[in-house]
């Protein structure tokens, strides 16, 4: 696995094997911090990127089989920190949320979309300060999301339709979060551990970042049947995408996207 593609084994019911490639994309991200503006111009404006370009369920269809395009076009303004919420409606406390400091939320089709880390060096061009800002310095409010769009199997499978499904997932960027943010999901008891790695004989460190949140584009089929322990985690980390958006009162379009058509 890397920032610019995922292969995964898949089981066919017809009783052949394939690998599934998906290419992530960021889906959005808010960064909130202890300090205000230390991404954005002033004290008064938040960072923000964000197309406007809609697309539909129908179109989807024709663009998830598409090559990947690097011409996505974004728009670029500021504006006023978003109303942040409780499950009931109370206004949770600033100083606890932090500042909201840095959103975009992608609106692109997938097929303008240009992958993961590409996006992420796009993002740093017009903020130097995603860069040196540190994980200790963001409150646990900060989450990115990322959309996994299904790009070719080996061998190809020109009928398989249950291999058009897409994955969204959501994932916090502060370190006093992680340890709590996955509670209830022990497969990911061991997603903090930091591993190492040498390059040009330097080690450095890398972070996991284990989803606690998921939702599923036309996840349909036998191909997806689950039971047991993988049905319950599905279900919980579906749940917890949900609460997390409405807990920050986010309106996040891939996730709407993907809700009316996960099935």
């Amino acid at each position: 696995m890397s920032a610019y593609g995922f292969g995964t084994q898949v089981d066919l019911s017809n009783g052949e094997t394939v690998m599934q490639y998906y290419v992530p994309y960021l889906s959005a991200i808010q960064i909130h911090t202890n300090k205000p503006a230390l991404l954005s111009r002033n004290q008064n404006e938040v960072a923000e990127s964000e197309s406007s370009e809609g697309w539909s369920d129908s179109e989807s269809e024709k663009l998830l089989s598409r090559s990947l395009s690097n011409d996505s076009s974004k728009t670029w303004d500021a504006v006023s920190e978003d109303s942040v919420f409780d499950p009931d409606g109370t206004p949770l406390l600033k100083e606890r949320l932090g500042c909201l400091d840095f959103k975009y939320i992608e609106r692109d089709p997938p097929h303008k979309r240009i992958p993961l880390t590409d996006k992420i060096n796009v993002l740093v061009e017009k903020y130097p300060g995603l860069m040196t800002l540190r994980s200790v310095d963001m409150s646990p409010a900060s989450w990115m999301a990322v959309a996994w769009y299904p790009i070719y199997q080996i061998p190809t499978c020109r009928n398989e339709k249950d291999l058009t499904t897409g994955f969204l997932t959501y994932h916090t960027l502060s370190s006093s979060f992680q340890d709590n943010v996955v509670e209830g999901d022990q497969s990911n008891n061991t997603g903090n551990e930091e591993t190492e790695f040498c390059e040009d004989s330097v080690i450095n460190k890398r972070i996991p970042l284990p989803p606690f949140g998921v939702a599923t584009y036309k996840m349909q089929g036998d191909l997806w049947g689950m039971t047991g322990f993988d049905q319950d985690r599905l279900v919980y980390l579906q749940s917890a995408a949900d609460s997390w958006l409405k807990q920050l009162n986010v309106d996040h379009h891939d996730y709407n996207f993907f809700l009316n058509s996960s099935f």
